[in-house]
């Protein structure tokens, strides 16, 4: 939240538009690290001024305004909540209200869902759907509306248009948490306002919502049998839900006409690839339309046909690896989802491929012959073995050789790490692959981060973290050898990762549990995967509660600078082959993908002393 007044308040601020709209921008800056967008400056010196002066004309001057909203465990922000008292309950009263300056929008393709504004290039989410979506996922999320749900409701104000410049979106069923309101309808919005709030202070039910606990994240596998039947647990939002509904709405042409097309949907960690893969396939699934399910993790893909297939076998079948379609059939599928589509490899050939089928066809080519709407969820700067190839820009071009129309939509908003942008952007900028390099991490409450001086500590305190009932995992850089064969004589796991005093095993390798550790697929979700050291491979696509980091001696730092040392590194995808300027950017990244795998918070241990140093300096110690 940037900022919080009663409206009588932040209407006297508003006369002086500038002022609130300098006050805005210091607050963001402080909280993000970075300037607000120049049309979000522009929302808040007029947008803003709109509601205030309609509540204050209400006679709801004492109504607590919370503005720009941080939704729990993500990034997305609310316009503004309102907070006070309902008229007729006596109870807390909270309203949703999403501000738009749009004076017209249409429906895109006649799916209202979607609709086309001149000022963006792409089409954006339906404002009813999104500010519904905003409370639905507030009330699935914060503690204080647990037991009273109805207590929310949500309200689009489109302060600028006319009924006939929007009357396309009203297409769209409008309930309590999604209602829409124009210029014109200005009396009507003042009634709705008053009928949700009483003209009574709202400072308690603010602090009781500002108060309220934030729920544990659903885990993406706790609920993917429940997903993939019944696409219940998941909140879509904003980009999320327009990604969902362009793929829905290419999948109807297709089953209408003749029609193919790609989708491409590109995001960062955490921002809902996954959520977005199970939603559609589950919804697909539930129609009986001809869906499947593929990745290039063997981790990702076992772990779906276990949690996912348990009391239905086949589900099971519903996902596959992405070298499973070199023989299938054109457009025999109508729906394939490709997850993780940064794994891609050149081709699907592998020594056990049969020698007829060893044709050089592209991979990326195959999968897009197999369905009639492929879809491709990627983030390219998870790229972290040799021969990864799966960019937008190389997917772009295959759709491009075979003709074909390629959607793509970008997702900024991320829900891993607490939600926190200034977590990821100093992750980006701690390893050098984005900004300007490393700085002192200032807690943002939303994302823990500690370091520790020794292993032992950094276990001692995950220890402590599950004694609390959160889940933990330790993961490390490749930077010791794996031991890959588990003899019958053998009544515990070879320690491969061993520090000074301190050795743990790496996870278990293989796709069956011994010694009481699961196998290497599911060692970040089942609770028996903590004691052993996870690799970059086996904690690819997944997320826990705190996250353990070793970093190791391929990656140092040396007076001013990180220096990757390709030779302590154990990894056997890295070859004499792999040039260095190739190791020293997968290095990176896998550091990246190992330190954004928490979702409450992150402890981090270098085995080096300069490196403990430097990480002392910029990161607080544990305690």
């Amino acid at each position: 939240m940037l900022f919080r007044e009663s409206a009588t308040s932040i209407a006297g601020r508003t006369q002086l538009e500038e002022r609130l709209a300098e006050l805005l921008t210091e607050n963001f800056l402080h909280k993000h690290r970075h300037r607000p967008h120049p049309s979000e400056v522009r929302s808040w010196e007029r947008s803003i001024p709109a509601l205030t002066n309609a509540l204050v004309e209400a006679g709801l001057g004492e109504v607590e305004m919370l503005l720009e909203y941080g939704l729990p465990l993500t990034s997305k922000r609310a316009d503004v909540i309102l907070a006070g008292v309902h008229p007729v309950t006596g109870g807390p009263s909270y309203v949703v209200v999403e501000l738009k300056q749009w004076s017209e929008a249409h429906p895109e393709e006649g799916d209202p869902l979607r609709c086309r504004i001149d000022a963006y290039p792409e089409p954006v989410l339906n404002p009813i759907e999104q500010v519904r979506g905003y409370c639905d996922y507030l009330v699935s999320f914060n503690g204080a509306l647990e037991h009273v749900p109805e207590s929310v409701a949500g309200v689009a104000y489109l302060h600028n248009a006319t009924e006939l410049g929007v009357a396309g979106l009203r297409v769209v069923t409008e309930n309590h948490r999604g209602l829409m309101f124009t210029g014109e309808q200005r009396g009507a919005f003042l009634d709705h306002l008053r009928s949700l709030l009483a003209p009574k202070a709202g400072a308690d039910a603010a602090d009781a919502l500002l108060q309220g606990k934030v729920r544990p994240s659903r885990q993406l596998m706790a609920v993917a049998a429940e997903e993939v039947r019944d696409r219940e647990q998941f909140v879509l939002l904003d980009e999320q839900r327009v990604a969902y509904e362009t793929v829905m709405s290419a999948v109807r042409k297709a089953r209408r006409s003749d029609h193919k097309e790609v989708v491409v949907v590109a995001g960062g960690p955490g921002s809902g690839k996954s959520v977005i893969a199970l939603s559609l396939l589950g919804e697909l699934y539930r129609r009986g339309v001809p869906a499947l399910h593929a990745t290039g993790s063997q981790s990702f893909t076992k772990t779906m046909r276990k949690v996912a297939g348990a009391r239905k076998p086949e589900v099971q079948r519903l996902f596959r690896y992405f070298n499973s379609f070199m023989e299938a059939e054109p457009n025999d599928l109508d729906v394939l989802v490709c997850d993780e589509a940064h794994r891609l490899r050149k081709t699907s050939v592998n020594r056990y491929t049969r020698a007829e089928l060893r044709t050089g066809r592209p991979q990326v080519a195959e999968l897009m012959d197999a369905a009639r709407v492929p879809v491709f969820l990627l983030d390219q700067h998870q790229v972290v073995r040799p021969g990864e190839m799966g960019t937008v820009e190389q997917i772009e071009k295959a759709a491009a050789a075979k003709e074909l129309k390629c959607t793509v939509v970008r997702l900024d908003s991320q829900f891993r790490c607490g939600g926190s942008d200034a977590y990821l952007a100093w992750v980006t900028g701690l390893l050098g692959l984005e900004g300007d390099g490393p700085v002192t991490w200032e807690p943002d409450g939303k994302v823990g981060l500690l370091t520790v001086d020794s292993p032992q500590q950094l276990e001692e305190f995950l220890v402590a973290r599950r004694a609390e009932g959160y889940g933990a995992r330790m993961s490390a850089g490749y930077c010791w050898k794996w031991t890959t064969k588990i003899t019958p004589g053998m009544t515990a796991l070879p320690a491969d990762v061993v520090i000074g005093n301190w050795a743990r095993p790496w996870n278990l390798y293989g796709d069956r549990a011994l010694l009481g550790a699961p196998p290497a697929p599911l060692w970040a979700t089942d609770p028996a995967g903590f004691g052993q050291v996870g690799c970059v491979y086996t904690a690819q696509g997944f997320e826990y509660d705190w996250s353990g980091v070793i970093m190791g001696p391929d990656l140092v730092w040396r007076t001013d600078r990180w220096v990757v040392d390709r030779s302590a590194s154990k990894d056997p995808s890295f070859t004499k082959a792999t040039p260095d300027e190739d190791i020293d950017r997968l290095v990176r990244n896998t550091y990246k993908v190992l330190l954004t795998r928490g979702m409450i918070g992150t402890i981090v241990y270098s085995t080096d002393p300069e490196t403990r140093e430097k990480l002392r300096a910029l990161i607080p110690p544990a305690v």
